[in-house]
C-alpha cells in the first residue's frame, strides 16, 4: 500500500515523475479526461442556468474504478494533471470522481519536469482553482451549444453529417475571406529599373531607381532615353552601425509558427512531438527524463535559474562578449502562467542525447534548444551603408550591410529572417563624387501580386494576433476544419472549398458575431474574467444564447435549402456502373456510389502524379502511411508494392528514362533522384 496516490494525464509522464517521488507515492495515468459531456445529445440543461451533464467517457469504466480503489488505500491523493486550464479541469473532473475534496491541498502543478521542480512541487500543493475550472467548463459549454444548435441547421439547409464550431468558425471566415480577396485581387502593371554598376577598384553592385513610377514600357523608354550616355556619380553615402536583437524564446505560437518555417511540421505534429518532450525521453541508464518545460504558454518570461544557467554556458562555449541575459516584455493579453518553452536541463545538449531521440523528436529539440540560448546572448552588430547615385535627373540606390559581430547568429536566425539580403550584401567602398561605370541597365515589368494563402505558420500567427482561441486550441482548430472539409491544404497552403463558403456564407447572413474576429477575442476576455472571479459563468452563457437561441430559430425559418452537389469523376463503380463521386467522412476525401443505399461500394481517393511505376507501368499516386506521412506509390497496390517518399518530377533518369523524385533543399534547391528502384542511379529513401 502506497501512501499516496499520484494521478497524471500519460504514461510516460507518470513513468518520469514517479523516479524523483520515491517509494511512498504510487504515480497512475487517467490517459486525459475520464469524463465527458455526452456525445449523442447536447448535455447542458439551458433552463437550470446551463448545468452540465458528465458522464463516463465510454471504455474508461474500468480505468475509473481502478483509479477509485487505489484513492481508497491511499492515505492522499494528489492530482498532477497539465498546468492549464484544460489540466485543471481534468483534476476537477478527477476529483468528482474519486471523492477527493477540493478544498484541501490536493492540487501539484509544475513547469518542467525535473527533481528539483517535482519536489518543490509536492512540497507545495494547492486547492483545486475553481475559477480556472469554471473559466474551462464555459468555454466547453459555449463550444457545445454552438456545435449542438448549429450542426442540425447545416443538415437541414445544405448537407448531413456537418458540423460548426465557435472557434473553427472564424478561421474558416478568415480562409474563405482571403481566397475572395485572391479571386476579386485585379492585377496591376507596373514597372523596375536596376543598374549594375563598378568603380575603379573594388565589385560590382546593383542599384534601384527610385523617386519615379514606371507604370508601363512608355515611361520607361523615357527614362532609359534621359540616361543615355550620362555620368553615373555618387551623390550621398551613409554609413551607420546597426544592432540585431535576438527573437524570444519560444510561446506555443511561435514554436508552431517556427517549427512550420524550418522543420516543414504541422502545427498537430509540433505539439505532439513537444508533449513527449515535456513529459519524458528514455536516455539508456538515466530512465525517462522531461527535457522542456511546458509547451502551452503565450509567456516569454525565464526563471532565474534558466537564465543563470544559460549564461554559463553562453560564456563557457561562446566568450564572455557573446553574453547578455535578458527578459523579454509579454505581450498584452498574455495570461503569464508558465515560463517560456525552453530546455530543462541545459547541460543535456542536444547532440549529445541525439541517438537516444527519434529524429523529429532531436530536430525540434534543438530548435527550442537554440532559440533558448540565442535569446541570451548578444546582439548581432552590423556596419550598414546607404548610396544614392545621380544620373541625369534622376537617382538610384543600393543598401548593404556587412556582420560586424555575429552575436546570437552564430547560433541561430529566426526563420523569417533566414533570407534577409542585407545581413549579407556588402557594397565596395565609395565616395561622395566617385563616378562609376555602367555594366548593364536592366528594365523589368511586374505586376502586382494578390495576398498569399495561409501557410499554417501565419495562420497560427493571426490566430494569436487576432486573440482567437488560445495556445491549446492553435493545433485542433487547424485539424477540425481540414477533417471537416470546409478548407484543404495544396502545396502547404490553405484554400476554402465550396462547402466551405456555403457554410460561411450562411454564418455571417445568420450569426455574424460567430464568424466575427472581434466577437470572438472579446468572448476570450470574458472567459478570462471568469477565471479571475469577476463574472460568473451563468452571466456570460446567458448574455450569449439569449440572442443566438432567436436567431437560430430566424435562420431555421429564413436559410433556403442549398443544392450542393457531389463532384462526380471518371471512376465507375464497378458493382453498378455509375460514376462515382467524391464525399468528405472523417478521414478525408473518399470515392462513393451515388446508388446509395442501393449500391454501398466506396473507395480511397487516389490522386495522380502523371508519374508511370517503373515496375509495372501502372500509374502512381499520392498516398498516406499511418502515420499521416504523404508518400507515392502504385494504383495497383497490393499487386505491386512500389512507393517512393519524395515527389514524383518530370525530369527523366538519363539511364533507364523512368521518372525521378524531387527533393528540396533549404535554399530552394532541387535535387533529382530516380525512383526506379533497378536502377544504379536510385537514391530514394526505402519506406
Amino acid at each position: 500500500m502506497s501512501n499516496y496516490l499520484v494521478i497524471v494525464e500519460s504514461p510516460a509522464k507518470a513513468k518520469t515523475i514517479s523516479k524523483y517521488l520515491g517509494r511512498g507515492y504510487s504515480v497512475k495515468a487517467s490517459l486525459g479526461h475520464l469524463r465527458d459531456l455526452p456525445k449523442s445529445q447536447l448535455g447542458v440543461d439551458i433552463e437550470n442556468n446551463f448545468a452540465p451533464k458528465y458522464i463516463t467517457i465510454r471504455g474508461k469504466g474500468d480505468l475509473l474504478k481502478e483509479l477509485k480503489d487505489a484513492a481508497k488505500k491511499s492515505k492522499k491523493v494528489f492530482l498532477a494533471t497539465d498546468p492549464d486550464r484544460e489540466g485543471e479541469a481534468i483534476s476537477w473532473h478527477l476529483a468528482q470522481a474519486l471523492e477527493v475534496d477540493i478544498k484541501t491541498p490536493c492540487r501539484v502543478t509544475f513547469n518542467e519536469i525535473t527533481k528539483t521542480a517535482i519536489q518543490k512541487a509536492f512540497k507545495q500543493p494547492r486547492m483545486i482553482d475553481e475559477p480556472l475550472v469554471n473559466a474551462q467548463q464555459t468555454r466547453r459549454i459555449l463550444d457545445r451549444i454552438v456545435g449542438y444548435k448549429l450542426s442540425p441547421l447545416l443538415w437541414a439547409k445544405v448537407r448531413k453529417g456537418l458540423s460548426a464550431g465557435r472557434v473553427q468558425s472564424v478561421a474558416v471566415s478568415i480562409i474563405v475571406d482571403r481566397d475572395r480577396e485572391i479571386d476579386s485581387f485585379q492585377s496591376v502593371e507596373y514597372w523596375s529599373l536596376t543598374v549594375v554598376l563598378k568603380p575603379e577598384t573594388g565589385k560590382s553592385f546593383e542599384a534601384k531607381l527610385t523617386g519615379v513610377d514606371l507604370p508601363n514600357e512608355v515611361t520607361v523608354d523615357e527614362v532609359l532615353a534621359r540616361l543615355k550616355g550620362q555620368p553615373f556619380v555618387v551623390k550621398q553615402v551613409k554609413k551607420a552601425q546597426r544592432e540585431k536583437k535576438p527573437a524570444p524564446p519560444f510561446i506555443t505560437s511561435t514554436l508552431q509558427q517556427e517549427s512550420s518555417r524550418k522543420l516543414g511540421f504541422t502545427a498537430k505534429r509540433t505539439m505532439r512531438i513537444a508533449q513527449a518532450l515535456y513529459e519524458g525521453v528514455e536516455l539508456g541508464k538515466e530512465g525517462s527524463i522531461g527535457l522542456i518545460t511546458y509547451m502551452r504558454t503565450d509567456s516569454t518570461r525565464l526563471s532565474p535559474d534558466a537564465m543563470a544557467s544559460a549564461k554559463q554556458y553562453v560564456i563557457d562555449n561562446f566568450g564572455k562578449e557573446y553574453y547578455e541575459g535578458r527578459q523579454f516584455a509579454g505581450k498584452s493579453g498574455s495570461q503569464d502562467a508558465h515560463e517560456a518553452i525552453r530546455p530543462s536541463y541545459v547541460e543535456r545538449h542536444p547532440n549529445q542525447i541525439k541517438d537516444r531521440m527519434s529524429k523529429e523528436q532531436h530536430r525540434l529539440y534543438k530548435l527550442i534548444y537554440d532559440r533558448f540560448l540565442a535569446s541570451q546572448m548578444a546582439n548581432a552588430v552590423l556596419d550598414t551603408v546607404g548610396v544614392e547615385i545621380c544620373a541625369s535627373q534622376h537617382v538610384f540606390r543600393a543598401n548593404g550591410s556587412r556582420l560586424v559581430f555575429p552575436g546570437f547568429m552564430s547560433l541561430y536566425i529566426e526563420g523569417q529572417d533566414d533570407e534577409d539580403k542585407d545581413a549579407t550584401t556588402e557594397l565596395p567602398d565609395l565616395i561622395v563624387g566617385q563616378e562609376l561605370s555602367l555594366s548593364r541597365l536592366t528594365p523589368k515589368q511586374h505586376f502586382t501580386e494578390p495576398p498569399p494563402r495561409f501557410t499554417e505558420a501565419s495562420l497560427v500567427k493571426l490566430l494569436e494576433e487576432q486573440r482567437i482561441g488560445r495556445p491549446s486550441t492553435y493545433a485542433p482548430i487547424i485539424d477540425t476544419i481540414q477533417e471537416r472539409g470546409y478548407v484543404i491544404k495544396d502545396q502547404k497552403r490553405f484554400g476554402s472549398t465550396e462547402l466551405g463558403q456555403v457554410v460561411v456564407d450562411i454564418l455571417k447572413e445568420y450569426f455574424p458575431e460567430i464568424v466575427d474576429v472581434k466577437f470572438t477575442a472579446t468572448m476570450e476576455d470574458e472567459l478570462d474574467e471568469i477565471e479571475s472571479g469577476k463574472v460568473t459563468p451563468e452571466q456570460i452563457l446567458q448574455e450569449f444564447y439569449e440572442p443566438f437561441a432567436v436567431k437560430l430559430e430566424r435562420a431555421f425559418e429564413g436559410v433556403e435549402k442549398v443544392d450542393l452537389p457531389d463532384e462526380e469523376t471518371d471512376e465507375m463503380c464497378e458493382h453498378c456502373g455509375r460514376n462515382m463521386v467524391i464525399k468528405n467522412g472523417r478521414f478525408g476525401k473518399f470515392l462513393a456510389c451515388p446508388g446509395f443505399p442501393d449500391c454501398r461500394n466506396t473507395k480511397p481517393l487516389l490522386k495522380e502524379t502523371g508519374a508511370v511505376c517503373p515496375l509495372c507501368s501502372g500509374k502512381v499516386v499520392e498516398r498516406r502511411s499511418k502515420k499521416g506521412r504523404l508518400f507515392y506509390g502504385c494504383a495497383n497496390y497490393p499487386a505491386c508494392g512500389f512507393v517512393v517518399w519524395n515527389k514524383p518530377s518530370d525530369h527523366k533518369c538519363e539511364k533507364c528514362s523512368s521518372f525521378t523524385t524531387e527533393k528540396k533543399a533549404k535554399n530552394g534547391e532541387s535535387t533529382y533522384a530516380c525512383a526506379n528502384p533497378k536502377c544504379e542511379s536510385s537514391q530514394e529513401e526505402k519506406l
